[in-house]
């Protein structure tokens, strides 16, 4: 199942997290949000996956070509709050979108329309995955003689 990852550009761009971790945030921000998303990537595998940065206002071309598994779409007239309610609103089948925002707004109307609500945080700073304890990392450390030794003294708890 691909997931489609709706952004609320802007929102991020102007975030605590985004601009304090990310290099060359400053000079242009909206270029390292796409390259963020490309070497970081947040959304899993683009090819897989898609993100749809959306921003307020007009854009310009460079944004908008040659980015792989990323849409750049500018609200015009409207707010990118709007753009994405309306984006919520006609997807056919919303229970594939996460939607990334910190505008509480934005975040209940994806919650409501079936959607998955992502902060800004999570989006930029995901916590560590847990080790499954199935993880190829672990590995039993014991003899066969010691387990041998262990599933007798189970035969004898459990079966006499």
């Amino acid at each position: 199942m691909s997931l489609v990852y709706v952004i609320d550009a802007y929102n991020i761009i102007n975030h605590r997290a985004f601009s304090r971790h990310i290099p060359g945030c400053a000079k242009d921000a909206r270029m390292a949000l796409i390259d963020f998303i490309k070497t970081k990537r947040p959304c899993g595998n683009l090819k897989a996956n898609r993100a749809i940065l959306v921003f307020d206002g007009y854009g310009g071309l460079p944004l908008e070509r040659g980015n792989v598994g990323v849409e750049v779409i500018f609200s015009r007239e409207e707010t990118a709050d709007n753009y994405i309610k309306r984006l919520l609103e006609a997807s056919g089948n919303p229970k594939n979108i996460l939607v990334v925002s910190d505008d509480k707004e934005v975040r209940f109307y994806a919650k409501d329309a079936g959607a998955g609500p992502l902060s800004v945080d999570e989006f930029v700073m995901p916590k560590p995955k847990a080790k499954d304890k199935y993880d190829s990392d672990l590995k039993a450390e014991l003899t066969y003689s010691e387990v041998d030794k262990i599933n007798r003294e189970l035969k004898k708890i459990w079966l006499e």
